[in-house]
């Protein structure tokens, strides 16, 4: 609706030039709002003020002539008003507003849908936990959050790929093969001193076993040295196969697994390293090689080879972004724990120095997740922890509800998540809330079927009906939605979908209770009927941007 209003006025500031109103030898950007309160029309634009500056005249004056352009026909503009200084205020007709909410079911499961990305390539990478033990509420937090922002950008019109960088390579793989293998020595009866730097956790003793019963003694009497890759493997196939599982039934999914020794494989890290060198950006010290990163707005340089000669884990990162950007992506984004904070202008500097633009990088912070239970804190601190995983959560209060109390705060800021919220079936809960709007709209359905009304058989609709305080409020918000789906996935901001559905249903829950949907008055209950099967849509299509069900009856 904004933009049409945009080409309204742009068409104005046309005409009063074309007429010597106006010089407009400057436009400046068409800001086009809605206002806060009722009384001051549908839509408001400061347009007059901008251009009083280049213009030499009365932001009053300005918004007299254009007001006096503005073309107000039968199915738009009803009246414009000054206010102010200047503001125009816009106020639309009736038809303007139902015209728009036939396209609502006409689009169906299409509805929200922009081109407004123009096809811009991104590339989202998202979770990326390494491999060494199951998916905890933190990473639970991020994989809802990126699963969303795909989807949000998908709706937008980007055209979107979405990536999990499996981080295989370095000591933590050969600690993972070194504590699996502890493990199994132990279940043949050899209790060597186990390191407390090793993992810790039930499941390694879980992934011991397994091998156990495959194999039985047949690595006993072999030196680490000899087994260690075998266990490495193994334990590192056996928790990703675990995370993936996980993921799958969080409705998550990638379209692509990145291992890191592909980077290692196919010589991408050495490549960046001479790349970083061939652009005077490196340099060696105590047998050492640096990245001159404090010369790039890092707050100090950064080791990209140690001593020993291993490669350290930002140097493979460095190739890595490299490769994401060499795969012709315009912008890649990433989502990482609040505690990565620090890393984010090291690993900006290292692109600057490739000879990158700054811009072509942007990084999500996920802020961390509290358990709680009727206000208490639930201990996280270890695997034996009775909620720690992804997974124990899911278990206890459902995909839908674990997935919307991630994304219903902003990601960047710290999430308290009350489990015994989620399960409650009552108005304070906001999934349910929700999610119950859409069934009761499902019953009304139901109700009118039995009575024997048919929305669909209807041709030629009558919708004037809806035209009190109330009906006017959904129908507006209705046509927001598309607009809200544009404004998330242009700010990355996924949790704006969620206050939207729970503004729109709060607003439907008051109208339920002081109107009857279904009455004896034929043509207010099928224009009402329509309006609810708009709602609908409506709900239905941000719950699943949100990867949310929205069921037919609870």
């Amino acid at each position: 609706m904004k933009n049409f209003i945009r080409q309204l006025i742009s068409s104005a500031l046309f005409n009063a030039k074309k007429n010597g109103d106006l010089d407009v030898s400057i436009i400046p950007e068409i800001v086009v709002e809605i206002p806060r309160e009722g009384k001051f029309g549908d839509f408001s634009t400061t347009l007059a003020l901008g251009l009083a500056k280049s213009e030499k005249k009365k932001p009053y004056e300005i918004a007299k002539i254009l007001s006096h352009h503005l073309q107000c026909d039968e199915n738009s503009i009803a009246s414009v008003k000054i206010a102010g200084p200047g503001f125009l205020n816009l106020s639309m007709k009736h038809s303007f507003f139902i015209k728009r909410l036939l396209r609502v079911v006409e689009e169906g499961d299409r509805y929200g849908e922009s081109k407004a990305g123009q096809g811009k390539k991104i590339l989202l990478e998202f979770v990326s936990a390494n491999p060494t033990g199951p998916l905890h509420v933190g990473h639970g937090r991020g994989a809802a959050v990126g699963d969303m922002l795909g989807r949000l950008l998908d709706k937008a019109g980007y055209n979107v790929s979405t990536e999990y960088y499996i981080n295989d390579v370095g000591n933590q793989m050969n600690t993972l093969g070194r504590s699996t293998w502890l493990r199994y020595l132990e279940i043949e009866g050899k209790n060597n001193e186990f390191p407390p730097d090793y993992y810790q956790g039930d499941y390694i003793k879980d992934i011991a076993r397994a091998i156990h019963k495959q194999y039985g003694d047949e690595f006993l009497n072999q030196n680490e040295d000899e087994v260690l890759q075998f266990f490495r493997e193994h334990a590192l196939n056996s928790i990703l196969d675990g995370i993936k599982e996980d993921l799958s039934n969080f409705g998550v999914s990638f379209d692509q697994w990145f291992s890191e020794k592909k980077l290692y494989d196919q010589q991408l890290v050495n490549l960046v390293v001479n790349c970083l060198r061939e652009r005077g950006h490196v340099y060696e010290k105590e047998g050492a090689v640096w990245l001159k990163s404090s010369a790039l707005n890092d707050e100090k340089d950064r080791v990209l080879i140690k001593q020993s000669g291993e490669k350290t884990y930002f140097c493979s990162d460095i190739a890595y972004h490299k490769n994401k950007i060499d795969r012709g992506f315009e912008l890649i984004v990433d989502l990482w724990g609040a505690d990565h904070h620090g890393y984010v202008p090291r690993m900006k500097s290292a692109l600057q120095a490739i000879g990158y633009d700054e811009n072509v990088f942007k990084v999500m912070l996920v802020q961390f997740v509290s358990l709680k239970r009727g206000g208490e804190k639930v201990s996280m601190s270890t695997r034996s922890g009775k909620f720690v995983t992804l997974s124990d959560v899911i278990k206890e209060v459902g995909v839908d509800a674990t997935r919307f109390f991630f994304l219903m705060r902003s990601s960047d800021t710290h999430l308290d998540f009350d489990l015994e919220l989620a399960k409650k079936e009552s108005p304070e809960n906001p999934v349910f809330y929700i999610q119950y709007a859409h069934a009761r709209i499902c019953s009304i359905f139901q109700t009118a079927t039995k009575q024997g009304i048919n929305l669909l058989d209807q041709v030629d609709l009558d919708l004037k009906p809806l035209e009190n305080e109330e009906e006017l409020i959904i129908i507006k918000k209705i046509l927001a939605f598309t607009e809200t789906v544009e404004k998330s996935a242009e700010l990355l901001e996924v949790h704006r979908i969620a206050f939207y559905l729970q503004d729109l249903v709060g607003t439907f829950h008051r109208y339920y209770s002081s109107n009857r949907i279904v009455s004896d008055d034929q043509t207010v209950t099928l224009a009402r009927l329509f309006l609810m099967n708009c709602l609908r849509v409506t709900i239905r299509n941000g719950l699943s941007i949100m990867g949310v069900s929205a069921p037919a009856s609870m």
